[in-house]
């Protein structure tokens, strides 16, 4: 089902690497796929600049760089299901990233408790505190990602 927020799919454009990114207010978390695509892991958190747009020039070099073939960013919505502040400013994120990427579909994935599971995860492996703040985003964009690529995979 589509509302305003998750307008139609672009269709499936088959193998290459996909990158994940996880759209904070502070941080952007990006995660990046093998070829296969298959396996999600982490590449970097950038700094979110409204200002300059930083942070989106960086990822538009990331697409070329890594020759990716599609984007997956997280969709915030409420337990619910709802679409609240967080859905809208990534939707504002995801409308200013197409201008960047250009041809490279950008497509949203449901990421509630991502953010949770990926801290769960870290601090089960002993990462804490600074340590755990500068790596968190990018460990929710390789939730986000291998949770997209997992159910791209059931579905065929």
């Amino acid at each position: 089902m589509t509302d305003e927020l998750t307008p139609s799919e672009p269709p499936d454009p088959g193998a290459g690497r996909r990158i994940g990114v996880d759209v904070g207010h502070v941080r952007v978390g990006v995660a990046v796929s093998d070829p296969a695509p298959m396996l999600a892991t982490p590449l970097v958190t950038l700094k979110r600049d409204e200002v300059r747009e930083s942070d989106l020039v960086r990822l538009r070099e990331l697409v070329d760089e890594y020759e990716v073939v599609e984007i997956v960013v997280g969709l915030p919505r409420t337990l619910a299901g709802r679409h609240g502040h967080a859905a809208e400013a990534a939707s504002a994120y995801v409308e200013a990233l197409r201008e960047w990427v250009g041809p490279v579909p950008v497509r949203f994935s449901d990421e509630r408790l991502t953010t949770v599971t990926a801290t769960r995860v870290l601090s089960e492996q002993g990462v804490r505190g600074k340590r755990q703040r500068a790596v968190v985003d990018q460990a929710a964009a390789v939730e986000i990602l291998q949770g997209w690529l997992d159910a791209r995979s059931r579905t065929g």
